[in-house]
C-alpha cells in the first residue's frame, strides 16, 4: 500500500510499486520492501514539494538514486554498484572495462573524469 497522500494510479503510486517489486527481487521481505519503497517515495515527494511536511535532509540531500546505498546501514563497500560504474565507463569509452573489477572501474572512471 503506497504511503498516505499518494493516490492510486499516479506516478508516485507506480514508483512505489516499481521500487517494492525491485526490492522483492533482491530478496527483501515483503515488509522491508514496503518500508523502503514508502520511504523512497516520501523523500521524492518532499524533494519535489508534493508533501506538506519535509525534513531538511529530504530536501537538501543527494537523491536516493544517486546516493546508491551509501548510508544503507550495512558493512562493506558502498557507493555505486559495479553495473553503474560499468555503464559510466562505457559512456566514457574506457578500454577493457568488461574485465575490470569494481575497484578497477572506480579508479578508471575517476581518472577519466579528472
Amino acid at each position: 500500500m503506497p504511503p498516505r497522500g499518494v493516490k492510486k494510479g499516479t506516478k508516485r503510486a507506480r514508483q512505489y510499486e516499481h521500487i517494492k517489486r525491485g526490492q522483492r527481487k533482491r530478496g527483501a521481505s515483503e515488509g522491508r520492501a514496503e518500508e523502503i519503497a514508502a520511504r523512497t517515495v516520501q523523500k521524492e515527494r518532499a524533494r519535489s514539494g508534493e508533501s506538506r511536511q519535509r525534513s531538511r535532509t529530504s530536501t537538501r540531500d543527494i537523491s536516493s538514486g544517486r546516493r546508491g546505498g551509501q548510508r544503507s546501514g550495512r558493512g562493506g563497500p558502498r557507493g555505486r554498484t559495479r553495473d553503474q560504474l560499468y555503464n559510466e565507463a562505457r559512456q566514457l569509452n574506457i578500454e577493457g572495462r568488461s574485465k575490470m573489477s569494481k575497484a578497477q572501474l572506480q579508479r578508471a572512471v575517476a581518472g577519466k573524469k579528472s
